[in-house]
């Protein structure tokens, strides 16, 4: 069930950062980069959802031929993404959305993409639910999140400090990701670490019986 509290504090968190988030995350993107194009690599032509646009830092990987639509929780951060689509002439249709209730038809889209957007969803077992849902028997589901280590030491310290992170910039950095996937109907096919400590993950999914 929708925590309707929890969504209005997400919303606003990204709304208020929306204007300097592509800054706050400068440095990141200096390696995330690779990580998108090794996503998208995957994705194929046909209709695509990219859940949490965010400003549109996919934008630029986009298949050839595919039918994209795009959807985020913060409208600020849309019309981020909406003027970044305009100057580099991208077509994309992009849509104000809560990924735990998606507005679509179920077996809507042949494939579904994230990229480091489950780490601030309320509940994202609900949100991968729902990817689950409206991706096509037999889609693609790809996420790219960082995601909890496991080590006892590091984990732990990554608890502690979660709630500080939250109310900074809006990501939970203890998510257990592959284990929420599973828990919300996705079959996981491939788990691919993008760094050496398998902070961030590629998971490659697709909806389950």
């Amino acid at each position: 069930m929708i925590d309707p509290q929890a969504t209005a504090l997400a919303k606003a968190r990204y709304n208020r950062i929306a204007r300097i988030f592509d800054g706050l995350e400068a440095l990141m993107e200096l390696r995330a980069k690779t990580w998108r194009q090794r996503l998208w690599d995957q994705v194929g032509p046909g209709k695509i959802l990219e859940v949490g646009v965010g400003t549109g830092k996919n934008m630029a990987y986009y298949p050839k031929g595919a039918e994209v639509c795009g959807i985020d929780l913060s409208d600020r951060m849309l019309e981020r993404a909406r003027r970044r689509a305009e100057r580099e002439h991208i077509a994309v249709d992009l849509r104000e959305m809560d990924a735990q209730s998606l507005d679509f038809p179920d077996g809507s889209f042949d494939a579904a993409v994230a990229t480091f957007v489950f780490c601030s969803v309320p509940d994202p077992v609900l949100g991968m639910a729902e990817l689950a849902r409206v991706v096509k028997p037999g889609g693609t589901v790809l996420l790219l999140e960082h995601v909890r280590l496991e080590q006892p030491l590091i984990g732990r310290l990554m608890d502690l400090i979660d709630p500080v992170i939250v109310r900074m910039v809006g990501a939970h950095i203890n998510r257990r990701t592959l284990e929420n996937a599973r828990l919300a109907g996705l079959a996981v096919e491939s788990v691919e670490n993008m760094t050496a400590n398998g902070l961030v993950r590629l998971i490659r999914a697709h909806p389950g019986n």
